[in-house]
């Protein structure tokens, strides 16, 4: 294993996102990712399909897209933590890693004698990272948390989509679980802080990591908008809250988004669609300004660009240096030329596929290497390695555990 955390070790006892998420984070950075999954079924999103992975003859297999997202570098084991065997097995892997990443229900670890309390006084150097919806306290710590629940309850919700008075208004979750995917990102950031703080002689440590806790935390502005104010910020489509312009304009062949930053930017913006007036008109002078009389800007700027065609547009705006972005669908992004310079689509060679397409982490080391060497797993696929090579284990005590189905 090459990259920064090639000498550490994870138990990944999570299963759908939000903790796949961060093991497979860490497995990118270097990690042996140990992914511990129930005989016989596996990570629940391994059936979250269609679409599913294809073979080599165009065959479906039983890997879903969604599974595949979330768990390339780990290595597969199937252990029944539902038997004494397999919780004995499971608290020893526990005891040769540095990480142990689980989003059981609130306790729900405990019935297995595998809480961090279980745990923390015969493995003391451990970082044990719980996921929960709503956390380890509070009135709703026992409830299970899902991504959707989570975007409603923050109030995420309530500041995406379009307005209530506009057809087709209303609350619009997020197209991706950024909950879950959120809370796996902070829940990398708290373990590898754990890390830097037990290799200075801290020891190992709990960390409770909640998906409301980290989608409020992302909320960032717009929960500052309404801490600051008293007053909770509205759905304004595809505008922005704080900047203007800055939104989605309809154009005479298609659409374009502005993301025009500063007063400086907004005058070379005027100029490009031949509106200088709008730049000296006090009312729009400035950002707040703008932001104040909003409506009526927005008003004059959308008829003037919905005669405009989009190409000569967008090149006398990267003439002006003025933000500009297209709305690509997703085979437009991978076909897009900054997308390709950055390689942002790799391949990786599968048991099953021949080639498996994916995407690389977007973290870059001048000097530590990341690379992206194996697949998500098959289920179970490194079971005997991982309990020879990790555990010590003789064939005929894997064979033993088999033939009474702690593992398969």
């Amino acid at each position: 294993m090459t990259g920064p955390l090639s000498h550490i070790r994870v138990l990944d006892l999570s299963r759908v996102l939000a903790g796949p998420w961060a093991g497979q984070t860490l497995a990118d950075l270097g990690a042996d990712v140990i992914k511990v999954e129930r005989p016989g079924h596996g990570d629940d999103t391994r059936g979250w399909g269609p679409p599913y992975l294809t073979d080599g003859d165009g065959q479906a297999t039983s890997e879903a897209a969604y599974y595949l997202s979330t768990n390339r570098g780990k290595r597969s084991i199937t252990l029944d933590l539902s038997q004494p065997d397999g919780q004995r097995i499971a608290r020893d892997l526990a005891a040769e890693c540095d990480i142990l990443i689980e989003n059981y229900k609130v306790g729900g670890l405990a019935k297995y004698g595998l809480a961090y309390d279980d745990l923390k006084h015969t493995h003391e150097h451990l970082i044990y990272c719980s996921i929960t919806g709503f956390g380890q306290t509070g009135p709703y710590a026992d409830r299970a948390g899902y991504d959707f629940m989570i975007q409603g309850i923050s109030g995420l919700m309530s500041i995406t989509g379009q307005p209530d008075e506009i057809p087709g208004g209303g609350p619009v979750k997020v197209g991706v679980a950024i909950s879950d995917l959120f809370t796996g990102m902070y829940a990398t950031t708290a373990v590898l802080a754990a890390l830097a703080h037990r290799e200075r002689g801290g020891g190992g440590q709990y960390i409770d990591m909640a998906l409301l806790d980290c989608q409020v935390a992302v909320l960032a502005n717009q929960s500052m908008n309404y801490l600051t104010t008293g007053v909770s910020p509205g759905r304004l489509g595809n505008a922005h809250p704080n900047i203007v312009p800055y939104q989605v304009f309809a154009t005479a062949d298609g659409h374009i988004i502005i993301a025009v930053g500063n007063d400086s930017q907004y005058r070379r913006f005027c100029d490009v669609i031949g509106r200088p007036d709008l730049a000296t008109d006090v009312a729009y002078a400035d950002n707040g300004a703008r932001v104040k009389n909003r409506v009526n800007l927005v008003a004059a700027i959308s008829e003037t660009i919905g005669k405009m065609s989009s190409e000569p547009l967008q090149a006398a705006l990267d003439e002006a240096v003025v933000p500009w972005g297209p709305i690509n669908s997703l085979d437009q992004l991978f076909a897009d030329p900054q997308a390709k310079a950055r390689g942002l689509r790799i391949e990786l060679e599968h048991p099953l596929a021949g080639k498996l397409p994916s995407v690389r982490n977007p973290i870059r080391y001048s000097e530590t290497k990341i690379e992206h060497k194996t697949p998500p797993p098959l289920l179970g696929e490194h079971t005997d390695a991982v309990l020879s090579e990790v555990l010590g284990l003789a064939d005929n005590e894997i064979e033993r555990l088999r033939a009474q189905d702690v593992i398969s």
